[in-house]
């Protein structure tokens, strides 16, 4: 049986043109899945909450409190909610209307923050963008708990990685366009802040209107599939899982360290920041993605030791006095991210690719969960870290990453099982 065009185009996307194909619809919902998770990782760079909205916050007056609470009211919210909204997603026969469900409450809770922008100012500003992105978060933990089992329902299992790389180097387009006109000037206007963060709500809404074309298989509903943390017990190589991912949020956390070594405070950097990371999205999402779906363990492990080596760079040429030259953090920035996607790429395949088909949620909102109450606990002792110093701080997220390398070595292959 000769392949359709979307089956033959998504087969040289993922590499594997004489590959068996018994599943006809593989092809239209890879692409269709390359072109949504496109959109959504558009819109994350439009509204990164660490330097968009923490530059809005800041513009529109708001007491410095609320750009701090940004960061952890999106990654906590985005996580802790993952076990309840398992149990709801257990329950439907056709789980792509949940992730539907939360892009399209992500568009609106943006479209809310650009309400806020252009209406309020100070105290009332901030609030009113806190709460919103609570929204955000709580919608992209929808996505993010459903997103896994749908992927591993409809694309196989050599093919995953792919998708996801290829949509996060494919998104990184956009967000350099950003980048660029943030540095050049223009960028600096408030208006084109609040309209970027417009035009990733109408991102997130067209995102939902073509995840409900995608052609899913209805799931058994109900039995003991619901996430509770008795997978822990069952499953050891989770918890070796768990400890590794927990380990690698060294770095996530490690760019706004990067920032203070390099002394630059001004405005600008935001372009900087945003392009350092769009570049290393371009460059490396894709790589990462196919090295995964041979080896997501030890895309996880060398992912770490990359990391470790940007953090400890940056805490040498700070040594040196070269750390506020103008290439110097950028660079370092640069293998930052790279690192970072890497391990984004190789977590997100190994937890699809290990769990049990029918217990992909539960794993996803499990281990979700337990991140969640982590970065929560690193947010309250986010000042106690300040007070150590930005150097000190790098060489103990540099340590965590070389530390995940080791735990990572233990972990079982999760492809080619």
């Amino acid at each position: 049986m000769s392949s359709s065009p979307a089956q033959g185009t998504f087969s040289k996307i993922a590499g594997d043109e004489g590959a068996d194909k018994p599943d006809p619809t593989e092809g239209r919902n890879g692409l269709r899945h390359i072109a949504s998770l496109a959109m959504t990782k558009v819109a994350d760079g439009l509204i990164d909450p660490k330097l968009v909205l923490a530059w809005l916050v800041t513009a529109l007056g708001a007491p410095a409190v609320f750009a701090g609470a940004l960061v952890p009211i999106r990654e906590a919210g985005a996580l802790l909610p993952q076990m309840p909204l398992a149990a709801v997603l257990q329950r439907m026969a056709r789980r792509k209307w949940i992730w539907v469900l939360g892009s399209a409450g992500q568009g609106a809770a943006a479209a809310l923050i650009v309400l806020a922008a252009l209406s309020l100012e100070g105290q009332a500003a901030g609030l009113a963008i806190c709460a919103a992105l609570a929204l955000l978060a709580v919608c992209r933990a929808a996505c993010s708990v459903s997103y896994k089992d749908i992927l591993g329902k409809t694309v196989s299992l050599a093919r995953r990685g792919a998708v996801t790389g290829l949509a996060g180097s494919a998104s990184s387009v956009g967000v350099l366009v950003f980048a660029a006109v943030l540095i050049l000037g223009p960028g600096q206007s408030q208006r084109l802040v609040i309209s970027a963060i417009a035009l990733a709500a109408l991102f997130w809404g067209a995102a939902a209107l073509l995840f409900t074309t995608l052609e899913e298989e209805k799931s058994e509903t109900g039995g003991d599939s619901i996430a509770d943390f008795a997978v822990l017990r069952e499953d050891p190589a989770l918890w070796r899982f768990i400890i590794v991912r927990g380990l690698l949020v060294s770095t996530a956390l490690a760019p706004p360290y990067l920032v203070v070594l390099s002394g630059d405070g001004k405005l600008g950097a935001l372009g900087g920041l945003v392009l350092a990371s769009a570049l290393a999205s371009l460059a490396s999402s894709y790589v990462w993605g196919r090295l995964a779906d041979q080896s997501s363990r030890r895309v996880l492990m060398f992912a770490g030791l990359l990391g470790a080596v940007a953090m400890g760079a940056a805490v040498v040429l700070w040594a040196a006095g070269m750390a506020a030259g103008w290439a110097a953090m950028p660079l370092v920035l640069f293998v930052l991210m790279i690192a970072y996607h890497g391990v984004r790429q190789g977590r997100s395949t190994y937890l699809v690719d290990h769990a049990p088909k029918d217990r992909r949620a539960a794993y996803a909102a499990v281990t979700n969960t337990v991140i969640g109450v982590l970065l929560l606990g690193v947010g309250v002792l986010g000042g106690g870290a300040a007070l150590i110093g930005p150097q000190a701080t790098l060489m103990l997220f540099a340590i965590m990453a070389v530390a995940a390398f080791f735990v990572a070595r233990g972990l079982p292959e999760a492809e080619g099982r």
